[in-house]
């Protein structure tokens, strides 16, 4: 590779290590078909211009994870712990929808049949934090 082509690769990454302060994982739970709405909230002032630009994407439409990904140019990971800032601002919220529903009628009438698995892993992994012990005791009962 050209001295120019490791000098671009090196930016990127430093960028990118910016972009998320150095952080690795995202405090959510979040899949790349992870769907996102715009929510109340708004980002911090501290937050970089990626979250403004995840924030006007949310705001045409429902975006998964990966699309806002794609959008920007930027990695998944790095993405996702965007998001997951924008999420404890409140300012975006994950949309809990029946993909299966083929009107509005079916979906009330369905939505205690099929729980959302997102919502579910959400769920889990916020107790899983808040009680890390409970998976011991509740397989051992």
């Amino acid at each position: 590779m050209s001295a120019d082509g490791d000098a671009a690769e090196e930016t990127a990454f430093v960028r990118t290590y910016a972009l998320t302060r150095g952080r690795t994982r995202p405090r959510h739970l979040l899949g790349v078909d992870t769907v996102l709405d715009a929510g109340p909230g708004r980002p911090g002032p501290g937050q970089v211009e990626e979250c403004e630009e995840i924030l006007a994407l949310c705001w045409e439409h429902r975006r998964s994870v990966a699309e806002l990904a794609g959008r920007l140019g930027r990695p998944v990971t790095a993405v996702k712990i965007l998001v997951s800032d924008l999420l404890d601002a409140h300012a975006l919220v994950i949309s809990v929808t029946d993909a299966y529903a083929t009107s509005d009628e079916d979906a009330d009438a369905d939505a205690d049949e099929r729980p959302n698995p997102h919502l579910l892993a959400a769920l889990a992994a916020g107790l899983k934090r808040k009680w890390p012990d409970a998976v011991t005791y509740a397989q051992a009962g």
